[in-house]
């Protein structure tokens, strides 16, 4: 049991040199004359910046790199939709993007009629002052009185968004 807080300690140091080391390294580059910094560019990405860009360009996506080192880019499935949309030929629509989500421990908070709401998201059912209810859409009915997509009414779909907050 001892191994436990060690190990989480010991994590704890590592992160807050990370982040140090990164403060540090960023604060050194608005240090840097042009030439430094497109050196610290190649460096980082492994190729020459052939077209000019901005000295604060270069500063936020070498600052962005290094915090990838430190906390890890992004999520595959973001990677894949940013590269999808990278790919499509100029002026073809890419795929919609995938549909919001509310996984199980999802809180959504709504306001309506000046009476903010919170639900919670359980695997098969969701719970609304400390009741248990089968669906989101449900929710919305016994809020508003009226039938609504639950997805819509939470804000989990376009239409939910633009939905006047009556």
């Amino acid at each position: 049991m001892e191994e436990a807080p060690k190990t989480l300690a010991k994590s704890r140091i590592r992160l807050r040199s990370d982040l140090e080391s990164l403060a540090r390294e960023t604060a050194h580059l608005l240090k840097l004359d042009d030439r430094a910094l497109r050196q610290r560019w190649s460096a980082l990405f492994g190729v020459h910046s052939s077209t000019p860009v901005s000295r604060d360009f270069m500063i936020r996506s070498i600052t962005y790199r290094l915090q990838e080192r430190v906390f890890g880019g992004l999520k595959p499935s973001v990677q894949r939709i940013l590269d999808q949309a990278c790919d499509a030929p100029s002026g073809v629509a890419v795929a919609r993007l995938p549909k919001k989500r509310a996984t199980a421990g999802t809180v959504l908070i709504r306001e309506w009629r000046g009476v903010r709401h919170r639900v919670t998201v359980l695997d098969d059912s969701v719970v609304y002052r400390g009741q248990r209810y089968g669906s989101l859409s449900e929710m919305a009915r016994l809020i508003t009185g009226t039938r609504w997509s639950g997805p819509a009414f939470f804000g989990l779909t376009r239409r939910g968004k633009e939905a006047a907050n009556d």
